[in-house]
């Protein structure tokens, strides 16, 4: 097996996915995920964003099957064609976000996220934030459970459950989402070039505390964050032909 098509099989811990990875492992030669130029992932939708962050410009494709629940970012399971599956997928590349945050104690935290950035109440009283793109304040004064500001990939994640728009994957754009904003009532976020700076700063922080969080990464007692993409890293991941992420993005715009 040469390095350019070597493949190393992962799995998250469900069953389904641990039964999986038994069963390519003994059928198909592979390597250890160092050594791999192809990340073949069992699992859902969460273990993919594991993997993703796990892989970020290492050069690796990541190929998802989905033995999961949702399975967005991953491909159908079947246990056949494997290596035909391979050699006709689609490559999409897909650009993080990264985050910037300091807390109450000045602390400074720094984290990635492939699907969006949140900040979250902390408590039974409604965040207050004042909201700034490229340094010029949009918002004085946001009343809310929380905000964030999604990828493309992630828009149809917690972005669309908070009632924000799906963007095409190709996009060069970003969602800013407000979640159950109390004041101003009539606002319901922004579509942003994806190269704005969003900074967002917390009012009344030590009454009205607030937490960060990038995908999986999560920072309380928030006063200040800055977010903005990451054009330096980078992820790609294979879509089998005909089921893109861009397809997949397009089709669950005309879901009812």
């Amino acid at each position: 097996m040469s390095s350019d098509n070597a493949i190393a099989f992962i799995a998250s811990d469900a069953p389904e996915a641990q039964a999986a990875l038994t069963d390519f492992s003994e059928r198909f030669p592979s390597v250890p995920a160092s050594e791999a130029s192809v990340v073949v992932a069992f699992g859902g939708d969460g273990f993919m964003l594991q993997a993703m962050h796990q892989f970020v410009s290492t050069g690796k494709t990541i190929y998802g099957m989905n033995r999961g629940s949702v399975g967005f970012l991953m491909n159908e399971y079947s246990e056949t064609a494997l290596e035909d599956r391979l050699a006709r997928a689609n490559v999409t590349e897909v650009h993080p976000l990264r985050m910037e945050a300091e807390d109450a104690a000045g602390n400074q935290h720094n984290a990635l996220a492939f699907n969006e950035v949140s900040l979250l109440r902390q408590t039974y009283q409604a965040a207050k934030l004042s909201l700034a793109i490229d340094g010029r304040t949009r918002l004085d004064e946001l009343i809310c459970d929380g905000v964030l500001l999604s990828t493309p990939a992630g828009s149809t994640a917690y972005n669309l459950s908070a009632h924000g728009p799906i963007l095409p994957v190709n996009s060069p754009l970003l969602a800013l989402t407000p979640i159950s904003a109390f004041r101003p009532r009539r606002w319901r976020g922004a579509i942003l070039p994806c190269e704005a700076e969003v900074t967002i700063e917390v009012l009344e922080p030590e009454k009205r505390p607030v937490s960060a969080v990038a995908d999986h990464d999560e920072f309380r007692n928030i006063r200040k964050v800055h977010i903005a993409e990451d054009q330096s890293q980078t992820v790609r991941l294979m879509f089998d032909e005909g089921h893109s992420l861009e397809e997949r993005v397009l089709s669950e715009q005309f879901r009812y």
